[in-house]
């Protein structure tokens, strides 16, 4: 907490970390960590379910393990179409269910995992544990390690991303709305803001913020949930838009300098219960910075649609829409330079949160609220908070 509140308190980038881990350790490729490297010890022939999660504060990461190969049968709690690759790209919020399985010669071999970053500075170490097989044998000296995609390879993201497909079975079923009641158009950007004197540790002095639809979300003293729940008024507008405030080439290069301080304030958008929302997220190159944004949302999984690079085109784009086998997820990548088109049914009553799930962009404001009004019934509408509500 002490990285991001004197980030903010100086108006620029939060320190880089100096470790990644692997079940809280960060590997044999870092000083002095080798004595408590992670180890999985498995037996030959055996197949393996790994839960990943991504809990890094700032990176999206590439995950290999050395001579294995993966399949990806779920993710956010969801069974997929199994994904039979070498690699996966996880965001920061993000679940996989990964089986492996031991079929290799007994020996070590490194899983590993590093970022996948492609704007600004980054953490550019390597964290490694140990798939450790049962067995008499000589261990290496040092167990091969995966080949894990560069850095900055988006080709490698995106072909991993876009073959995620819902189970949809009979067993497991997909509920895509097919129409759309509220349709949504949310630019995702990173800007600035001034800074008396020109005094902040951001781009010439200012301070480094970021926007979803321009507006660059304002943390209220009484949190939003409270003040809808208790009719508190002064906490939050209802006004959030459901498009930018104004259109223009939002991938191109070196967009003009007018563009690049938000509007400030706590908007919210309210929608009915049960009716089907469409959101396009449209990333943007403000600042020359576009990167991809892992976009969660609280209290929902959504269906992926679909996705695209450059800008999003409401004619033809929904054309090419996956409503047979979209992936349900609640974190979804928004590639650089592209959009990505989600759906799903406002069923939950209640306030819930969406953000970007790198820390440093949803501190600086990427966020807005969805307020769900309640149904018709109790069972339709929000609970009643407990007698007791621990103070924070």
């Amino acid at each position: 907490m002490e990285i991001i509140e004197t980030a903010l308190q100086n108006g620029g980038e939060p320190n880089q970390s100096d470790a990644f881990t692997i079940n809280g350790q960060p590997g044999d490729l870092y000083d002095c960590s080798t004595e408590g490297t992670f180890k999985m010890v498995v037996d030959y022939g055996k197949t393996y379910l790994l839960r990943i999660i991504n809990a890094i504060m700032n990176e999206e990461m590439f995950f290999m393990v050395a001579n294995h190969s993966l399949t990806v049968v779920g993710t956010d709690g969801a069974y997929i179409k199994p994904i039979n690759t070498s690699y996966i790209m996880i965001t920061p919020g993000q679940t996989m269910d990964v089986l492996i399985t031991a079929d290799q010669s007994p020996s070590y071999y490194y899983m590993a995992s590093r970022a996948y970053a492609v704007a600004g500075a980054y953490d550019n170490t390597t964290t490694t544990a140990i798939v450790q097989y049962n067995g008499n044998y000589t261990p290496p000296s040092t167990p091969p390690l995966p080949n894990l995609p560069n850095y900055t390879d988006t080709d490698a993201a995106a072909n991993f991303t876009v073959r995620l497909r819902s189970l949809a079975n009979e067993d497991y079923p997909v509920d895509v709305p097919q129409t759309v009641d509220t349709h949504m158009y949310i630019t995702i950007s990173m800007n600035t803001l001034p800074c008396v004197n020109n005094s902040c540790d951001g781009p010439d002095g200012s301070r480094l913020a970021s926007s979803l639809n321009n507006i660059s979300f304002v943390e209220p003293s009484i949190d939003v949930l409270l003040a809808y729940y208790k009719g508190i008024n002064g906490v939050y507008d209802t006004d959030f838009p459901n498009e930018p405030p104004y259109y223009f080439n939002f991938t191109g290069d070196d967009l003009p300098d007018t563009l690049l301080t938000p509007e400030r304030g706590t908007k919210v958008k309210v929608l009915d219960y049960n009716s089907n929302v469409e959101i396009v997220f449209q990333g943007t190159n403000v600042m020359n910075a576009a990167e991809n944004h892992p976009m969660h949302l609280h209290g929902y999984s959504f269906y992926v649609v679909g996705n695209g690079t450059g800008n999003f085109d409401n004619s033809t784009d929904p054309t090419s829409y996956n409503l047979v086998d979209p992936p349900e997820v609640n974190t979804v990548g928004v590639p650089k330079n592209g959009w990505v088109a989600i759906r799903f049914r406002a069923d939950n009553p209640g306030v819930w949160f969406m953000h970007c799930h790198l820390e440093r962009h949803a501190s600086w404001g990427m966020d807005t609220v969805l307020i769900v009004k309640n149904g018709t019934t109790s069972s339709t509408s929000m609970l009643e908070p407990p007698s007791y509500l621990n103070p924070c």
